[in-house]
């Protein structure tokens, strides 16, 4: 009797492991590789809830710089990709990597620095301006330098400035957006930050906001389809209903909705 029960005691573990990895690989969520700007600012903990309160879809994120992100969903490791490199999305289509790309919100970016300001750019005219006069100012400047969207921005603002960012005043950190303003903060440097991390940032010590508005300093972000062709194991049909979600006048209300200290950090536009 004693070994008839074992056995059953055995066939009723085994059958409830079974139904376990069974619900387990039910589950329903995606990875989604996304930036670090999104994360931070507190607007997926805004906004995935709603979706999954609606689809019963998970959204499981990865935030890092849009460069890495590009990587992650080349090789097939995120379902979807949410970031904000508009040329990058673009190549990433061109090249048969994804089928689809999207408007999804748009924010700026905006110059930070030190109460003092020892550059002078808050006079500044243009961002080109306030560039050259850090420039030549040789003041110390923190750069994510990390392939990052916002990186990616950066570098291109220096250019069209033309100015040649080198030297040592100009450091290069390989880090977050978060780490970096922890940096430049520490040592009272300029740095550009996208305006939600800016505005979510919890240790500015003597740092600033001293300057924005320029034409130049759009930050648009956006939604892409990863290709099935590419990457059949994926889960396309999830990934695509958090795609559309997005751009749904749900979504958008959503993103609309979300503010941090009673400002709203990112501007839907899909209708766009």
């Amino acid at each position: 009797m004693q070994h008839k029960a074992r056995i059953a005691l055995t066939a009723i573990g085994i059958l409830g492991l079974s139904m376990a990895a069974q619900a387990q690989d039910g589950e329903k969520y995606i990875t989604l590789a996304s930036t670090t700007s999104t994360e931070a600012s507190g607007l997926f903990d805004a906004i995935i809830p709603q979706f999954t309160d609606k689809t019963g879809i998970e959204v499981r994120v990865v935030a890092v710089g849009t460069g890495q992100a590009f990587e992650i969903a080349r090789r097939g490791d995120a379902d979807s990709l949410l970031v904000h490199d508009t040329v990058g999305e673009e190549r990433f289509v061109e090249e048969g990597y994804g089928t689809e790309r999207a408007d999804v919100m748009y924010n700026d970016f905006v110059l930070i620095g030190p109460g003092g300001d020892p550059a002078g750019i808050a006079d500044a005219e243009t961002v080109a301006e306030a560039l050259q006069l850090i420039a030549e100012a040789e003041a110390p400047f923190a750069s994510r330098g990390d392939d990052s969207g916002t990186n990616r921005a950066e570098l291109r603002l220096w250019e069209a400035a033309g100015v040649e960012a080198d030297g040592e005043w100009y450091r290069e950190l390989g880090s977050g957006m978060g780490p970096t303003l922890n940096t430049a903060a520490g040592m009272d440097a300029y740095v550009m930050s996208d305006r939600a991390t800016w505005v979510a940032f919890e240790n500015p010590q003597n740092l600033e906001l001293l300057f924005e508005g320029d034409e130049a300093l759009f930050n648009q972000y956006g939604s892409l389809v990863i290709s099935e062709e590419r990457h059949p194991h994926l889960k396309h049909d999830l990934a695509g209903q958090w795609h559309q979600w997005l751009l749904s006048a749900e979504g958008q209300q959503a993103i609309g909705d979300f503010t941090v200290n009673g400002q709203q950090l990112f501007f839907p536009n899909a209708a766009e």
